[in-house]
């Protein structure tokens, strides 16, 4: 799964000159090294930023903006999708017939006793094949490796008739109903400085996907070094 930036526009500055307004005020940054080109905030829009922050001020934070190009598998992407005002372009297997990919996860968590954390941190290694028919006597079953299971499925199974779909001439737009949840999928994905924010506010606790969280972080680098004071007062006011 990988992050990627693309662009942004605006800075803390933004978010300072969007609240000011009100008042008819505009801030400057501050020179600190004409030659080299370094301006800073002055401690007063810092003091700003936080009070706007913490008073859940939200309108000045939707003055910046970053686009990302993002690629992780469906059901990750499905996850993600649920949040509001953030615009997402995502590439369609109506028109793409090329191979896909497929996620492979390091490791198969258990399931939590607790329904609203989803897994464990307790792993699971092997299953119990049981064959196609329930009744299969004990001596035709056998145990085996998640992983092997799980790639024979992906590539023997749905890869396999994906491709003899295609082959055949069936539009992409049916054969690509065969192929699974895993399947790495991208999109474009912009939105707000506070958009972003809340965003990764939920997707960082402790109780989310470990995947939906890994996509989160890498986020959240990028916007820390963009937005530096804003990331920070608004990840320290719990977004909402």
């Amino acid at each position: 799964m990988k992050v990627t930036y693309i662009e942004h526009m605006g800075s803390d500055l933004s978010v300072v000159n969007a609240a000011r307004v009100s008042f008819g005020k505009q801030s400057e940054l501050v020179c600190i090294d004409r030659q080299k080109g370094k301006y800073i905030l002055n401690e007063k829009d810092v003091k700003l930023i936080r009070y706007l922050a913490k008073h859940q001020h939200k309108s000045p934070f939707n003055h910046a903006f970053a686009t990302f190009h993002v690629k992780a598998p469906i059901f990750v992407a499905r996850q993600l999708q649920k949040h509001e005002y953030m615009p997402w372009n995502e590439i369609s297997r109506r028109y793409v017939d090329s191979i896909p990919e497929f996620y492979y996860p390091d490791e198969w968590r258990k399931r939590s006793d607790n329904k609203k954390q989803g897994s464990s941190d307790k792993v699971i290694e092997e299953f119990l094949v049981q064959g196609g028919d329930r009744y299969t006597p004990d001596h035709l079953k056998e145990t085996m490796e998640i992983k092997d299971g799980y790639d024979s499925i992906i590539q023997e199974c749905c890869l396999a008739i994906y491709l003899d779909f295609i082959k055949a001439g069936v539009a992409p737009e049916q054969a690509r109903m065969v192929l699974p949840q895993s399947m790495y999928t991208e999109w474009y994905w912009s939105g707000s400085l506070y958009a972003f924010s809340k965003m990764c506010s939920l997707r960082l606790k402790e109780d989310t996907q470990l995947e939906t969280r890994e996509i989160a972080q890498q986020i959240s680098s990028v916007m820390k070094d963009l937005f530096p004071f804003s990331w920070k007062a608004l990840g320290e006011t719990n977004v909402t």
